[in-house]
């Protein structure tokens, strides 16, 4: 494959790979788009019409569904300058599809700006062979021989597998101009985190959305699939989540420990109206929250200072401060970080009312 990357491309033609989430709400899809010139932003990337009955967003009838830019990053596979760029979906009628929560988000994020929302996101996930089963998992329905008390932040074969995966993701996420911040592996063997962030805004959530469309395409070139089901590997293995980190401006100046307080009542009013949408496949995610392997049950809020099996975690440090942020536990591995960022804004905030190529110009 070398020998094609090296060759040499005409200064006035650009790779640009539009990447987007499909029906599902949890899958991504890809296509790329010959430009002219290397657009540095989304504003400067053109809009592009794809077959959505092919993904989920549309009828066969009614196929034409847009994409259009909402991020760019750099192009870890064939490097500058060549890019990816991060779309929303759109119907042929211009309304925001319903796989769409990017503009949910997005607008809470811009009607709150002077509160300067933060977040940050952990990313659990497992990795699989392509027939289905766990990394390194002995075949024909076996089970790792791994006390999980050294499984996490483990070293050794014995303890996790995949760890070029690992190694390469970081690189590309930080070369791509994500919000990198770290990775470990997981309680479970072959699950692993990496987390983004804290970020202001909108943007945390779509580097995670591109950061998992980079861990898909590097695995692909391991021949090894990653899921972020709840429950992969069934009720007697941990689960597979995605803490949210919240905080906004009031927060984290003196005294704001108090509105922390106020922000946890709002999140246990509206319990199940979030758990209902924090997962796509919400059987699994009450697999998960089980109240085992550290976790709180599906239908009871609960919250602590540093209380690890609470819904909403509060840091020793943030107490100890009275100010800063909280976590939240609830949502699951396939959580939407767009739909779940705006409904913690929503919630704790109020809804928005009123709703070498050349660069491009």
């Amino acid at each position: 494959m070398d020998r094609y990357l090296r060759l040499p491309m005409p200064c006035n033609k650009v790779l640009a790979t539009y990447v987007w989430i499909d029906g599902s709400g949890i899958h991504l899809r890809n296509k790329d788009r010959i430009l002219s010139c290397t657009p540095y932003t989304a504003e400067a990337a053109p809009n592009w019409a794809f077959d959505g009955s092919s993904t989920g967003q549309a009828s066969t009838d009614n196929s034409d569904t847009i994409l259009k830019p909402a991020a760019v990053f750099r192009d870890p596979f064939r490097l500058e300058p060549h890019v990816l760029v991060l779309c929303d979906v759109y119907r042929g009628d211009g309304k925001a599809d319903p796989s769409n929560h990017r503009k949910f988000c997005n607008d809470l994020c811009e009607f709150h700006k002077a509160e300067e929302p933060w977040f940050g996101l952990e990313q659990e996930y497992t990795m699989l062979d392509i027939d289905g089963w766990g990394l390194g998992w002995p075949k024909g329905g076996g089970f790792p021989a791994v006390n999980y008390e050294f499984s996490y932040c483990g070293i050794g074969a014995k303890y996790v597998a995949g760890r070029d995966i690992i190694e390469a993701h970081t690189r590309s996420c930080l070369y791509a101009g994500c919000d990198f911040e770290g990775t470990n592996a997981e309680v479970m063997y072959a699950c692993w985190e990496f987390q983004i962030g804290t970020t202001v805004g909108i943007k945390a959530a779509d580097d995670m959305w591109m950061a998992r469309y980079l861990m898909t395409r590097i695995a692909e070139d391991y021949g090894v699939d990653i899921t972020y089901h709840p429950k992969p590997m069934g009720p007697k293995h941990p689960g597979v989540g995605m803490h949210h980190n919240f905080s906004t401006k009031t927060m984290r100046s003196d005294g704001g420990y108090k509105f922390i307080e106020e922000c946890v009542k709002k999140l246990e009013a509206n319990h199940m109206k979030h758990m209902k949408r924090y997962s796509v496949d919400e059987q699994g995610n009450r697999m998960r929250l089980s109240g085992k392997f550290e976790t709180a049950p599906f239908e009871k809020f609960s919250w602590g200072v540093a209380n690890r099996k609470s819904s909403i975690r509060i840091q020793r440090s943030v107490k100890a401060k009275g100010k800063g942020f909280f976590e939240d536990r609830r949502p699951a591995g396939d959580c939407d970080p767009y739909l779940v960022c705006g409904l913690l804004l929503d919630t704790c905030l109020g809804p928005a009312s009123g709703g070498g190529g050349r660069a491009c110009k």
